[in-house]
């Protein structure tokens, strides 16, 4: 059996109860290289094989799964954040579903998560955005056509770019080509959760100076929007004239 694990956004105890199960019962782990806290590979049982797939091409990981399943040893392989946002873990069930592998998946908590814990932000917020778009600037990785930052700009949503740190200019740009204002509000957090967390808050004008004069340049979320400032409704949800399905709105002056 493999078990797809999502490890959190970095700090240890950001793991879910499932996926430290896992780990502590595990013959093999398979991790994300230096995206994956150390401190929770010292979780796993002392004759547990541990490998760094940051080293290892798809069919290598694969073939130690393969290895595992065939002496019928239970397998984790251990993802970053949550393994359904740019996991890459779709390739990789498609061929133990082909070797009739058995395998299931652990959620974990997402690095945009964290951020917004870290940022003490809310990325919905009424009267201002009530949708997310996660996307990441195009690189040496292609982007779907329609899916340019420059026409996901046209939304004004908030934008969560992953794996776009070292584009920061063409993130500015695009952003701006557009439709964002260049003060658009604008955050990067570096290594959410982790010790060595750094929060950088600013404008969308100024991403690419602040970035470059923090050497961050990886492993960073890049958040956009105004929901990271400035004026918003409160929810009706609580509002005491708000109706709901459990309470009974008060008129205005009672």
């Amino acid at each position: 059996m493999v078990h797809f694990v999502g490890a959190g956004p970095g700090a240890k105890d950001l793991i879910t109860v499932r996926g430290l199960s896992y780990i502590r019962e595990a013959d093999v782990i398979i991790y994300a290289g230096s995206l994956v806290n150390p401190e929770l590979l010292k979780e796993a049982k002392s004759q547990c094989s541990i490998y760094d797939s940051a080293y290892m091409t798809l069919e290598e990981v694969l073939d130690v799964m393969y290895a595992a399943e065939a002496e019928g040893l239970m397998t984790v392989r251990l993802h970053t954040g949550d393994p359904s946002i740019y996991g890459a873990i779709r390739e990789q069930m498609d061929e133990l579903s082909k070797k009739g592998i058995s395998y299931d998946v652990c959620p974990g908590v997402s690095s945009m998560s964290g951020a917004a814990a870290s940022l003490r932000a809310e990325y919905t917020l009424p009267e201002v955005s009530q949708s997310i778009i996660i996307t990441r600037a195009e690189g040496r990785t292609k982007v779907p056509s329609g899916e340019e930052l420059s026409k996901m700009a046209a939304h004004h949503a908030t934008m969560i770019l992953f794996l776009s740190s070292g584009l920061a200019k063409k993130v500015k740009e695009d952003l701006m080509a557009g439709g964002y204002e260049p003060d658009t509000p604008t955050a990067v957090v570096y290594k959410a959760t982790w010790q060595e967390e750094k929060i950088i808050r600013t404008v969308l004008e100024r991403l690419p100076e602040e970035m470059e004069r923090e050497g961050i340049h990886k492993t960073a979320l890049i958040i956009v929007g105004n929901v990271l400032d400035g004026a918003y409704e409160k929810s009706k949800l609580y509002d005491k004239t708000f109706t709901t399905e459990f309470r009974k709105g008060k008129e205005e002056g009672i």
